[in-house]
């Protein structure tokens, strides 16, 4: 895959009323994008932007007149301080996922130089191994819990993007511990092919662009929660 960076493109709706059931369907299709057998590194570029663009369709709704009367009523109040709460250790998620990105280039390259010179690189396997696993159970921290029936829709498609938000990052985790086990054969023996030895470090050269990828990704989204974060709070200051 070509190592290139992605952009945001993020639509503006007309009017953020009419554009709720848009949002459902974005969700929705992220979801299935998720759960797909054949979800690969580009699928899930495709859904960190799906993301960002269905944060900021939500943040033009909290920014309504209308839905910040509503949101700032009790009960409504109540959720969102909640999924504000939540949303804190998401950012944190975040954040561990972007050391991760940076510990496992860091790895890639080990792998890549191990691979010239013909050396074994059982423990630079065994290392990029562990720190995807150790990035994978920080999900265990993150609330799956989904919102109250009674709750606005602004509450509960945040809490919907939320629950999105964190298994696509799971998800993420989940393919970058699965993408050195193609090449891992040829890293931990001396006397690969010379060939096959190529070959891997393409490989290898490509696992580090999909990292670079994700990473740029996973900024924008935290950028992009941030401002919907300092959205919400304005609103409940108001």
């Amino acid at each position: 895959m070509a190592c290139h960076l992605r952009s945001a493109t993020a639509s503006v709706p007309s009017s953020p009323r009419s554009n709720e059931p848009g949002v459902e369907q974005q969700l929705q299709s992220l979801k299935t994008t998720i759960s797909s057998p054949s979800a690969n590194i580009d699928t899930m570029c495709d859904g960190l932007r799906s993301l960002r663009n269905i944060n900021s369709s939500i943040e033009e709704m909290i920014c309504t007149p209308s839905n910040q009367v509503i949101l700032c009523q009790a009960m409504q109040r109540k959720a969102v301080e909640e999924e504000l709460a939540r949303s804190l250790v998401l950012l944190d998620l975040c954040n561990v996922m972007h050391e991760s990105f940076i510990e496992l280039k860091m790895t890639v390259q080990e792998l890549l130089l191990a691979l010239k010179r013909g050396d074994d690189a059982t423990a630079q396997v065994k290392a990029y191994i562990q720190l995807t696993k150790a990035a994978h159970k920080q999900f265990k921290k993150v609330c799956k819990k989904t919102t109250d029936e009674k709750n606005c829709m602004v509450v509960k498609l945040l809490a919907e993007a939320r629950l999105a938000t964190t298994s696509l990052l799971e998800s993420i985790s989940g393919l970058l511990s699965k993408q050195i086990e193609m090449p891992k054969r040829a890293l931990i023996s001396k006397t690969s092919q010379k060939g096959k030895v190529v070959c891997e470090e393409e490989q290898l050269q490509a696992l580090e662009c999909s990292i670079r990828d994700l990473e740029n990704g996973v900024e924008l989204l935290f950028r992009r929660m941030i401002q919907s974060r300092v959205s919400l709070l304005n609103t409940l200051s108001s």
